[in-house]
Parts: C-alpha cells; sequence; structure tokens
C-alpha cells in the first residue's frame, strides 16, 4: 500500500514539475520572440516584459512545489551527515516543519495579494491585461507546495524517509541505469 501512496504522490508532483517546465518554455519563447521583433523589426512584443516577469515568478513558485517534495535544493549537510540516523531524522523533520510554516505564510500573503487585485488592482501597461490571473497561479504553486512539503513532513515523520533516494546517483542507490547491482562474495 505504502508503493501505491509513492506512486501517486509522484505523479503528481511530475505534473508539478511539467507546469514549472512550461511556464519556463513560455517566458523563453515570449522573451525570444519579442528580442526578435526589437532588434530585427524594431517592433517588440506588447507587454513582454510585464507578461514574461510574472510568468516566471509562476514557474519559480511551481518549481519551489516540487522542491518543497523531493528537497533538491542546495545546502549543507556536513552536520547531518555526522550525526546519527535518528538524529538526522529529527534534523530532517525540524527542517520540512520550517519549510511549510514559511510556505504557509507565502500563502497567507499571496491570497491577500490575490483578493486586493481582484477588485481593480493592477493591469500591465500596453494590453491592460489584470495582474490578478498570474497571481492566483502563483498562489496555486504556493497551495501545491504547501500540499507537497506536507507529504514529505509527513513521510519523513511515518516512515523515517530521508532524501537520500532522490539524491543518489545508480551507482549509489545500487542499480545500474536500471541493473541491479551484483554483490561479490568473498
Amino acid at each position: 500500500m505504502t508503493g501505491q501512496r509513492h506512486t501517486a504522490a509522484d505523479r503528481v508532483i511530475l505534473w508539478v514539475e511539467r507546469t514549472a517546465a512550461v511556464m519556463l518554455g513560455l517566458v523563453t519563447l515570449l522573451i525570444f520572440v519579442s528580442a526578435v521583433g526589437r532588434y530585427l523589426f524594431a517592433a517588440p512584443l506588447p507587454d513582454s516584459f510585464d507578461i514574461s516577469r510574472l510568468t516566471l515568478a509562476i514557474a519559480v513558485i511551481w518549481g519551489f512545489a516540487s522542491l518543497g517534495y523531493r528537497g533538491s535544493h542546495i545546502k549543507v549537510d556536513i552536520l547531518a551527515q555526522a550525526v546519527s540516523p535518528a538524529l538526522r531524522r529529527w534534523l530532517d523533520l525540524a527542517a520540512w516543519a520550517i519549510l511549510l510554516g514559511f510556505t504557509g505564510l507565502l500563502v497567507w500573503k499571496m491570497g491577500a495579494r490575490v483578493i486586493s487585485q481582484l477588485s481593480g488592482g493592477e493591469v500591465t501597461m500596453d494590453l491592460r491585461l489584470p495582474h490578478w490571473p498570474f497571481l492566483a497561479a502563483i498562489l496555486l504553486g504556493l497551495i501545491a507546495a504547501l500540499v507537497a512539503t506536507s507529504l514529505r513532513l509527513w513521510r519523513i515523520w511515518r516512515f523515517g524517509e530521508g532524501l537520500e533516494g532522490h539524491e543518489a546517483t545508480p551507482e549509489e542507490d545500487g542499480s545500474d541505469m536500471g541493473h541491479p547491482k551484483v554483490e561479490k562474495n568473498e
């Protein structure tokens, strides 16, 4: 049963990661087309700056949701490697609890920002597009981050999982590109 829960969670996180990737691809395409229009035709896309920065924020926050589950961010784990596995589990629990609290605060503040924008807030300069749909997508990404971080915290608490499974190379986790590692008997 545990494997089924992990598989479903991994599928959801894969969807979150794909959302971040699509948004990043859209930002890249928008900037490229705008640069070509500006330098070759002296006609950049209207609102390309505003739309690209708002879309980039969506990509970053949805990537943050993936980080909340996978833990694949930059970190220094000298202390974690020097302590016992039991203490390392408590360090992981504390770190993910802090991340969960931080993410909860971001959800609260962004939710307030979306509500304030709904009543006639900011719009883009040229096309007069409202900012609130972009901010709502950011809020949805933060909610996904809250769920992903909660799930990771629960898995650390319930199953004692660490992040090693997400960080190990094929050689370290006992497999070589999908083939099991053969143990030598001496």
